[in-house]
């Protein structure tokens, strides 16, 4: 995989995310130097190239290129073991179906910033995390644990079996405000669109929604998302 970016590959550097090589635009950009210079020291090999033959691998590319493994998932128990490691109540982010790269980057790096402690998405009939989700994500897909499962509705019931309950982000119930997320959270929003799939709203323990005042009934994914992971975050803060 190659991924793209002063910002990625910055935060592929702090990781600890196997780089094969870096790629390298020969100029004077000082932040470029920077990675050039972490990159050596962690004895990552690098090339410096004009910007004519960067352009033949990668048009238009932002100074940068880094080549990397597919990405690694991990198991649901990882996502729960980091917050025993915390010592923090789990929260967790399910996707029901998010097929917009953008739309997923945007929610992990919010997921990350928020400090959840994993994201869930299911196999089929969503997106992977990508090249573009490694860039829109600002490399947020390095620090949090991601992890892909075959069904859902499964994993709903393993988390509920874990003691989490289980809370599904959709137009016209129970206000999200009025909800208790001090306990173990896992918190399901659901694709474009479509949003929240019949079955997983089935089986999760509360369907919730955000105030709406508009005449546009909905939020775009990520904006909704936010909200809801805030959210959660604001009432552990107290």
């Amino acid at each position: 995989m190659i991924v793209e970016g002063i910002n990625v590959v910055n935060e592929l550097l702090k990781s600890n995310t196997k780089i094969e090589k870096i790629l390298a635009e020969d100029c004077n950009n000082l932040d470029i130097k920077k990675i050039l210079d972490v990159a050596k020291e962690k004895h990552v090999k690098v090339e410096v190239l004009a910007k004519k033959d960067l352009d033949k691998i990668r048009p238009s590319v932002q100074g940068v290129l880094a080549f990397v493994p597919n990405f690694k998932y991990v198991e649901i128990d990882d996502i729960l073991n980091l917050a025993k490691q915390r010592e923090q109540k789990p929260f967790v982010v399910i996707l029901d179906g998010i097929l917009d790269p953008h739309n997923l980057g945007a929610i992990i790096r919010t997921c990350e910033c928020a400090g959840v402690h994993g994201v869930i998405i299911p196999e089929n009939r969503a997106c992977d995390i990508t090249e573009t989700v490694f860039k829109t994500s600002a490399g947020a897909v390095v620090h949090i644990p991601i992890c892909k499962v075959t069904n859902l509705n499964r994993t709903i019931k393993q988390l509920k079996d874990e003691g989490l309950w289980i809370y599904a982000l959709e137009a016209g119930n129970k206000k999200i405000y009025k909800a208790d997320f001090t306990y173990p959270t896992a918190l399901v929003i659901g694709g474009e669109g479509k949003g929240v799939s019949r079955l997983v709203k089935e089986n999760v323990d509360e369907i919730l929604s955000l105030d709406m005042f508009g005449k546009v009934n909905s939020l775009n994914a990520s904006n909704a998302a936010a909200i809801g992971i805030y959210e959660v975050v604001r009432q552990r803060a107290k």
